[in-house]
């Protein structure tokens, strides 16, 4: 038995697809669905329904889930941000808009804490490196194991020992992998990463025929580089 770590999908439904065929082969049950669902992806209302197929899921609300609402004060002022905001809200109406925005920051389940970024924050998060800034990260966690996203980079490290596990991004990955990531969280609390290949210029495809407008340029340079820093 494991519980599917599934993040920051960014409403990818390619790579959506392919993580839920290679999980074919795993022994995942459950499933903790870790937040930003809808931005960004090119199929923001499917992924979202396929999603909702997933038996025995967790959803937790992610800060692009949290902006969609209008509760976005923490919103860089950048028009491309702001545009891609109002694009995926229309494409999710507001029904689906109103329901992610609901969801719970957090989910606890025995010594496993699960957020978006990180405990108390859903922009504040961990890096793969340590950081001073760690310990206030986690002030008052109890957890043993805290499990997050956000920066859309895969890596587990133990900072005082509390086991910190990102499981990457499954449809916009930001190491220089293209690859869709997710991990599986055994029951005997084995941590096992995979990285799952597909279509990426499909992904792209699928974007610039939905949506038009700079945030699209700029997606699919961060979908082919994997990397949030481009041109």
């Amino acid at each position: 038995m494991a519980v599917g770590l599934l993040y920051d999908v960014h409403g990818n439904l390619p790579a959506l697809e392919a993580v839920l065929r290679d999980a074919r082969n795993t022994p995942v049950r459950r499933w903790v669905l870790g937040g930003d669902y809808a931005s960004f992806g090119g199929w923001p209302e499917e992924v979202v329904a396929r999603q909702d197929e997933l038996v025995d899921a967790v959803w937790i609300r992610g800060n692009w889930d949290r902006w969609q609402t209008g509760d976005d004060a923490d919103l860089p002022a950048i028009p491309e941000l702001r545009d891609a905001r109002e694009s995926v809200v229309e494409a999710l109406g507001p029904e689906l808009v109103s329901r992610l925005g609901a969801l719970p920051a957090t989910h606890t389940d025995g010594d496993t804490l699960f957020c978006h970024g990180a405990p108390w924050s859903d922009m504040d998060s961990f890096l793969p490196e340590p950081d001073e800034g760690d310990a206030a990260l986690l002030e008052g966690v109890g957890a043993r194991r805290v499990v997050f996203g956000h920066t859309h980079l895969a890596f587990t490290r133990d900072h005082d020992g509390v086991v910190l596990l990102n499981p990457g991004s499954v449809g916009m990955p930001f190491d220089g992998d293209p690859r869709a990531s997710w991990a599986l969280l055994h029951d005997d609390g084995r941590i096992e990463q995979r990285r799952v290949e597909y279509d990426v210029e499909v992904a792209c495809a699928g974007l610039q025929e939905r949506f038009s407008g700079t945030w699209v340029d700029g997606t699919v340079e961060r979908l082919r580089a994997a990397s949030f820093t481009v041109g």
